[in-house]
């Protein structure tokens, strides 16, 4: 590969890992299996490590999990909650062993052998013994507070048992036992709930949640596998550690197995492959790591994860069955998908009906035909996939399946024509008002970081489009209470009404959303590429949506080459405009409002009297530096710590008052808002001679002492 097509795969890679690491790690909606990542992750690695000028400090392959969501206070790990290097074959195990081997200079290394859990990492803290607080791993350097939410959680031990040490922070998984997790999708059926797409997902789904009583109805489980900041007791082995849990009644990773040469880890990593379906939690592999403490201080750290340990992944179980015939589903952004209806076949202890087959590229490149016996595995042991057709099995009246020719060229939602876009390898319903794309904009149009309408979840959003109660985004403004309370959320046969506390609900927060700041409503719009960052962006950028629908700054922007910087630009550099609002962004929203679709919104909100403003328009920032109302424009702050309210709060109030906050401290940072805490930013903050400034310092600043 030439260096400028490996650049652009780089950058491809680089992209597409990033999108799905925000869907796995803050959605909690992943779109593809764990083993499709990893085949991406891994060709990244390979890609950087043979083109190293064109890896970026950025990279998916230098991070550790995903952001922290916004919603809880945020606090840093006194030591980094790193995650452990994959390997996926045995052979890839035996260069780990012979590292350790070459480091350490000795042939036998004491190691250990328990299960990869397939949940949420986090951290609890114990202060003399005492549950003081509960962190999710985040970026493995700041995560959110889930304290409340953990208490919940039966066998995690509010108090130790025994003489407990001034601090402990064990590490380990949240995750929904097997068990639990049917009976809670068997419960949400019944209901007519959306299911969970797997235990990990629900398990996130449940931390997420803002309130705790919500949470304890959700059937979590947690077990330990390591330790972070330790202080008034000395560990000397995982040995120790294990018994250690015990005293205190933390229930430790089992089974549990130890070795010392490469065959025991070997034969451990086999036996464990037997074990793992029978196990009460989701496992697809092996995690082996030094028993000495000393050990591994000697081996250390790369910058994501540490040098003494590795996780086996196990290949994904793979059996044959028959393609009995190929369905077409119509996802929220439009994209039509082919699903396998599959012969029922047992696969990784469940069993497996449908699968999907992604587009018709990739139908094509299988040569998958209805009729085909075809080979399926469960990625990472929760989505399953069509892997190959057993071609010698076809019967001669197997069938090439066209999704364009299987639905006429129309969407099977709305009947509208679908396009084929360019540069995308899906078919696509255009339709702006398609009921299957209406109903998840709907979802974001209500989200509390849009325009926070309460009591539109999934269930109503999809009824509301589906009896045609709304046709337009806008609609929701129209609704009362006295009709809305009769929409029925079941079934003909078995009505269930949404009733008049969660109608008046409805209405009533839909009438104060109509206030809502100009930011607000553009993330709601759901324009592609534009998140809640750019919205706040734009909104500075924009008085109202008069200006930005006819925007001179966009216009100019879009015009940007890849590399030409904002700054050089004469019309763009007295705006200062923020690396969340480049040329996809602009060329986005500009595509948008020259649309009948964005021409019918605006005609639409100035017909209900609706004239959304910014809360924190700064255009300019040199020209209203200090002043009164935006006393912080023109100034970047990074926050660390923890604060006495939440960090989105926080970060509300620097934006209001017309400053940018940042995730990590450069030269180009004004100023370090620490709270208590604060470790490594605090240290770099002084390096680097940035200001550091409490909780009162910033009153002062923005005038509210």
């Amino acid at each position: 590969m030439d260096k400028e097509k490996a650049k652009k795969e780089i950058e491809r890679l680089s992209s597409e890992l990033e999108h799905h690491n925000r869907l796995y790690y803050i959605d909690a909606e992943p779109e593809i299996s764990d083993r499709e990542y990893d085949e991406m992750y891994r060709s990244l690695e390979i890609l950087e490590k043979e083109f190293p000028e064109f890896a970026s400090a950025n990279s998916p392959t230098r991070r550790v999990g995903g952001e922290p969501i916004e919603g809880f206070v945020q606090q840093e790990h006194r030591v980094p909650m790193l995650s452990i290097d994959d390997v996926f074959s045995k052979e890839e195990v035996g260069e780990f062993f012979r590292r350790l081997q070459k480091n350490l200079g000795e042939d036998s290394i004491p190691v250990t052998i328990e299960p990869k859990i397939d949940g949420v990492a986090v951290a609890l803290h114990y202060r003399n013994g005492e549950l003081e607080s509960a962190i999710t791993r985040g970026d493995g350097a700041v995560g959110d507070v889930i304290t409340e939410n953990v208490r919940t959680i039966r066998n995690v031990p509010l108090r130790l048992s025994g003489k407990a040490p001034d601090w402990f922070e064990v590490r380990g998984e949240i995750f929904m036992p097997n068990e639990g997790f049917a009976k809670l999708n068997e419960a949400r059926d019944e209901e007519g709930l959306p299911t969970f797409k797997n235990p990990r997902n629900a398990t996130a789904g449940a931390l997420k949640l803002l309130d705790s009583r919500e949470v304890a109805k959700r059937p979590l489980d947690f077990i330990a596998h390591g330790h972070g900041f330790v202080e008034g007791v000395d560990l000397g082995s995982s040995t120790e550690f294990r018994e250690l849990l015990r005293q205190y009644g933390i229930r430790p990773n089992e089974p549990f197995w130890e070795a010392a040469t490469l065959e025991e880890i070997i034969e451990a990593i086999d036996v464990l492959d037997e074990k793992r379906h029978s196990l009460a939690f989701g496992t697809d592999g092996a995690v082996i790591k030094v028993v000495d403490f000393r050990v591994r201080e000697q081996l250390g750290f790369t910058s994501r994860a540490p040098r003494w340990a590795a996780a086996f992944k196990y290949p994904p179980e793979q059996k044959e069955t028959v393609l009995n015939e190929i369905t077409v589903q119509v996802g929220r952004t439009g994209t039509l998908t082919p699903v396998a209806e599959l012969e029922p076949v047992l696969v990784s202890g469940t069993t497996v009906r449908r699968a999907t087959l992604h587009n018709q590229d990739e139908i094509d490149r299988k040569d998958v035909r209805i009729g085909d016996t075809v080979l399926i595995e469960k990625a990472g042991e929760i989505i399953p996939a069509v892997i190959k057709v057993v071609l010698e099995k076809r019967p001669p009246e197997a069938e090439k399946f066209n999704l364009y020719d299987f639905v006429e060229g129309k969407c099977p939602s709305c009947g509208s024509a679908i396009e084929r876009p360019e540069g995308f390898v899906a078919w696509k319903c255009m339709n702006p008002v398609c009921p299957a794309k209406l109903a998840n904009r709907l979802k974001q149009f209500v989200s509390r970081k849009a325009l926070d309408i309460e009591g539109v979840g999934t269930i109503v959003a999809e009824k509301l489009v589906e009896r045609k109660v709304v046709d337009s985004l806008t609609d929701i403004f129209r609704l009362e209470s006295s009709t809305l309370k009769d929409l029925n959320l079941g079934t003909e046969e078995e009505p269930r009404m949404l009733g008049e506390k969660n109608a008046t609900k409805i209405v009533d927060t839909a009438k104060r959303a109509r206030t809502s700041p100009l930011n607000k409503w553009i993330f709601a719009l759901g324009i592609p590429q534009v998140g809640e960052s750019a919205g706040r962006e734009l909104s500075r950028l924009h008085e109202n949506f008069s200006e930005l629908s006819d925007s001179e700054i966009l216009r100019e922007l879009k015009t940007l080459k890849p590399g030409q910087p904002k700054e050089k630009n004469e019309l763009l550099k007295d705006y200062q405009i923020a690396g969340e609002v480049g040329p996809t962004v602009a060329s986005s929203v500009v595509d948008y409002f020259e649309s009948d679709a964005g021409q019918e919104l605006l005609e639409k909100l100035k017909a209900l009297g609706i004239d959304p403003q910014s809360e924190n328009y700064a255009p300019r920032p040199s020209e209203v530096k200090g002043s009164d109302d935006l006393p912080l424009a023109g100034k970047t702050l990074v926050i660390t710590g923890t604060l006495s309210a939440g960090r989105s709060e926080i970060k509300g109030l620097i934006e209001q008052k017309g400053g940018k906050v940042s995730g990590s401290i450069s030269g180009n940072t004004d100023y370090l808002l620490a709270g208590e805490g604060g470790g490594s930013k605090r240290d770099k903050a002084e390096s680097l001679g940035v200001p550091i400034i409490s909780e009162e310092d910033l009153n002062a600043l923005i005038g509210e002492n």
